[in-house]
């Protein structure tokens, strides 16, 4: 891979929308790799922002970053971590129950923003009540 091909951690930020702090702490945690420049920088692949975009997708459902990590680890390991083909029902199985586990994380999400919308109703009508 060129130097051409990789991503400074700024670049990184700018597309994900993410601070440098949270990049260094998703790389510090586990869940990213980076490769350092001959200066020392961190340099990043797409296939990193490609994770950080699914952790970003994760965290709004309070997935934990042992979670975070066990899924990222599923679809996409690391570099050198070899997979065996007896794995591959194991792999999807984890997928599936992590699919299962958005459906139910997102029907409580959706109560929850409705009790909030409700909440801001409440407080309307009481504002309108004041003298």
């Amino acid at each position: 891979m060129t130097r051409g091909d990789l991503l400074q951690i700024g670049e990184v930020a700018a597309r994900t929308g993410l601070s440098l702090k949270s990049i260094r702490y998703y790389e510090d945690v586990g869940l990213l790799t980076s490769q350092r420049s001959g200066g020392g920088f961190r340099l990043y692949t797409e296939r990193a922002v490609e994770r950080v975009l699914l952790i970003m997708h994760m965290k709004p459902l309070d997935f934990s970053l042992a979670e975070m990590k066990e899924l990222l680890d599923a679809v996409d390991p690391f570099p050198g971590t070899e997979r065996v083909p007896a794995d591959a029902r194991e792999m999807r199985a984890l997928v599936q129950h992590f699919r299962d586990e958005v459906e139910v994380r997102t029907i409580k999400l959706r109560k929850r923003l409705s009790d909030a919308q409700d909440f801001g109703s409440l407080l309307s009508q009481q504002l309108e009540s004041l003298p």
